[in-house]
C-alpha cells in the first residue's frame, strides 16, 4: 500500500489521524503573520528562531465505540515583545502541547467542549495546521511580558513630570520645633 503524503497547509486531518501519521518542520516566525505582528518594534519577527512544530495522529480505541480521533499538536519558538514596566523588548520562550479531540459535526463537538476539559473540533475535510499551530502560539504568549529584572532603571516619577522636587511640608515644622527659622 502506498503511504499518504500529507502536507500542514491543507492536512486531511482524519486520513492522517486514522494513518497515525505524524509530521513536524520549521517555519521562520516571520512567515507568521499574526504572530510576527506580536514583535517588539526593535526586535522584528525576521530575527526570531524558527518556529519548531510537530503534529502527531492517535487513534484511541474505545469500548463499544468507533475510536476517537485525537491529534496533537507541538510548538516551540521565541518571540521578542514589549516589556510593559520599561518598554524594552524581552525575549519569551514559548512551547506549546496540545491535544485536540476530533468529532463529526458542529453540534457534536459544542456540545462535548462544553463538558470536557480537552479541545474539540469538528471533523473538517481540510484543516491548515499552519493556522492551528499560529493560533496556538498566540495564546501562549504572556498577557503582560515583563523582564523579571528590567535591564534599565525605571524612569522615577519627579523626573517623568519634569517638575522640581517640592519641599517636604513637615520640614518647615520640625525646624520650628528645633527653634529655627522656617524656611
Amino acid at each position: 500500500m502506498k503511504k499518504r503524503a500529507f502536507v500542514p497547509e491543507k492536512l486531511d486531518v482524519e486520513n492522517f489521524i486514522k494513518d497515525e501519521a505524524s509530521l513536524e518542520g520549521e517555519w521562520p516566525a516571520s512567515g507568521l503573520a499574526r504572530f510576527a505582528a506580536s514583535a517588539a518594534p526593535e526586535r522584528p519577527a525576521a530575527g526570531w528562531p524558527l518556529v519548531r512544530w510537530r503534529l502527531q495522529g492517535q487513534l484511541r480505541e474505545q469500548r463499544r465505540a468507533d475510536p476517537q480521533l485525537w491529534l496533537q499538536v507541538e510548538a516551540s519558538g521565541g518571540a521578542w515583545l514589549t516589556c510593559q514596566r520599561c518598554l524594552q523588548p524581552v525575549e519569551e520562550q514559548l512551547d506549546v502541547s496540545r491535544w485536540f479531540h476530533f468529532v463529526g459535526s458542529e453540534d457534536e463537538a459544542a456540545s462535548l467542549d462544553a463538558e470536557a476539559e480537552d479541545d474539540v473540533l469538528a471533523l473538517t475535510r481540510h484543516l491548515d495546521a499552519r493556522e492551528l499551530i499560529e493560533d496556538e502560539l498566540l495564546l501562549s504568549l504572556p498577557l503582560v511580558p515583563r523582564h523579571e529584572i528590567c535591564p534599565e532603571p525605571l524612569p522615577a516619577e519627579d523626573e517623568e513630570d519634569g517638575e522640581e522636587q517640592r519641599p517636604n511640608p513637615f520640614a518647615k515644622l520640625a525646624a520650628l520645633k528645633r527653634g529655627g527659622p522656617a524656611q
